[in-house]
């Protein structure tokens, strides 16, 4: 076999399979895919083959993720669609062109097998095109983007600290970045992949993962398996143990701390251990037994801030709780909305007359004449319904705590309604998620029920109305 005919056949064996091209381009290095990076290889080339359109690889740091997902694949990618255009983004443009960079090196060792090399006068990293036809763009997140058009979309690291993860105003950018920038770039049947390090409930992937129209694949590799592992790991076994064995892993864990170690390396943004509330322990009844007398209580956790524009606000919740006559605490209906104080005012009063003068009504009581204000006012507007008024006293997480118990011991159940899903998802990711309204309404039931229970020498018999 002639040099001609040996090219040729390397050639079509590197375009064969992303495996191929893999081992062929770490041969040198002396690397091998290890079994995590060979499960990550066949997924990206399902994804090339159009198998499904988005994917979301989710890996602790250190796992190779990013040399395999971009640098590896986007090169191989060109030789199985050569006239497309990749866009590739990062948390910096500077992390993007160094991608970018390392993908141009590759091209460049391998153009002879790859059939196709840098084109002429495309020197910048942050955009080139191939001989073939190709285009490579790379930018950081929220980085100028209009004008592009891309076939596919490989976004590497979104987050860049565990700072910018914590703040709601950075994990907002990201997403709006996503939404508006980013998804209408994306050309008809073009592809998109996500490979990233999960930092909070809602990051990036976090917030994907809640559209269920977009239809991700996903492969999730913890740092040490857990049930069901895709790579058949016996639990606890380390992902990668060459790199990072057991007692390594065991070393960081008790340096990083359990939040950390949770999302950074097991993927799970919210820790078991770290949860406040064992939401597995709550039973969903499909038939809600009569309560007891003056056994039920609607309470009210009232929002500060209306809906305006694209902010997030609060919501206003009212929770009705019921405590039955073996003991048992049963959520049996929730009411949530967004509006303006007049219409929160409606809201609790058209709640109350729909529930009943048997249930007790419990609001939170401002500090300040405002607050005593708008309970006189809400008090009047309440004749004859039993209204009770108190203040917040300690933080959130003070509060809730009492309710950890009852709910591990199974004693907290929920009637079966629509709000189900996202009630339990607050609680779940209590105290670290976005949204801790229900948990506070719930926290201030309890408290009413409880206190009803014990004595009654604790309302604030002023707010009565008799």
């Amino acid at each position: 076999m002639d040099t001609i005919e040996r090219t040729i056949f390397r050639r079509a064996h590197l375009r064969g399979t992303l495996l191929a091209w893999v081992e062929e381009a770490l041969k040198d290095l002396n690397y091998h895919p290890a079994r995590h990076h060979r499960l990550l290889i066949a997924e990206l080339e399902k994804l090339s083959c159009g198998v499904f359109d988005r994917l979301m690889v989710l890996m602790p740091p250190g796992s190779a993720k990013s040399t395999y997902a971009s640098i590896l694949f986007p090169t191989w990618w060109f030789t199985q669609h050569p006239k497309t255009s990749i866009l590739a983004a990062s948390h910096s443009a500077g992390l993007a062109e160094q991608f970018s960079r390392r993908v141009r090196t590759l091209i460049d060792t391998n153009k002879n097998y790859l059939g196709f090399q840098l084109k002429a006068g495309h020197a910048s990293a942050a955009a080139w095109a191939t001989t073939s036809g190709g285009e490579y763009a790379a930018l950081g997140v929220r980085g100028p983007i209009a004008g592009r058009r891309a076939d596919l979309v490989i976004i590497d690291d979104p987050v860049k600290s565990q700072a910018d993860a914590d703040s709601i105003r950075q994990r907002d950018h990201i997403w709006e970045w996503y939404k508006a920038d980013v998804s209408p770039r994306i050309k008809p049947g073009g592809k998109v992949v996500l490979i990233m390090t999960r930092w909070h409930p809602d990051d990036l992937g976090g917030q994907l993962l809640r559209q269920p129209e977009d239809d991700w694949r996903v492969l999730r590799l913890p740092a040490l398996a857990e049930e069901e592992d895709p790579l058949g790991r016996e639990v606890g076994e380390p992902l990668w143990p060459d790199w990072e064995d057991h007692a390594a892993l065991s070393r960081r864990r008790a340096l990083i701390g359990e939040r950390i170690w949770s999302a950074l390396y097991q993927q799970q943004p919210v820790a078991a251990q770290m949860r406040l509330f064992n939401v597995e322990r709550i039973t969903v009844l499909d038939d809600v037994p009569p309560a007891a007398s003056n056994s039920v209580v609607r309470a009210w956790d009232l929002a500060a801030t209306i809906n305006v524009g694209q902010n997030d606000p609060d919501w206003t919740v009212g929770l009705r709780l019921q405590r039955d006559r073996t003991g048992r605490l049963i959520v049996e209906d929730i009411v949530r909305l967004r509006g303006t104080p007049s219409q929160v005012e409606d809201a609790i009063v058209q709640t109350a007359r729909s529930d009943g003068r048997n249930v007790i009504i419990s609001l939170p009581e401002d500090p300040g004449q405002a607050g005593r204000s708008q309970i006189a006012y809400l008090t009047r507007q309440l004749a004859g319904f039993h209204v009770i008024a108190t203040r917040e006293t300690g933080s959130k997480v003070a509060r809730a705590t009492p309710l950890a118990s009852q709910i591990e011991t199974g004693n907290l159940l929920i009637a079966r309604a629509r709000w189900n899903a996202e009630f339990v998802d607050e609680l779940r990711t209590f105290p670290f998620g976005r949204k801790d309204d229900q948990v506070d309404a719930l926290a201030r039931a309890f408290t009413t029920v409880i206190e009803r229970g014990e004595s009654t020498r604790t309302l604030h018999h002023s707010l009565l109305v008799r």
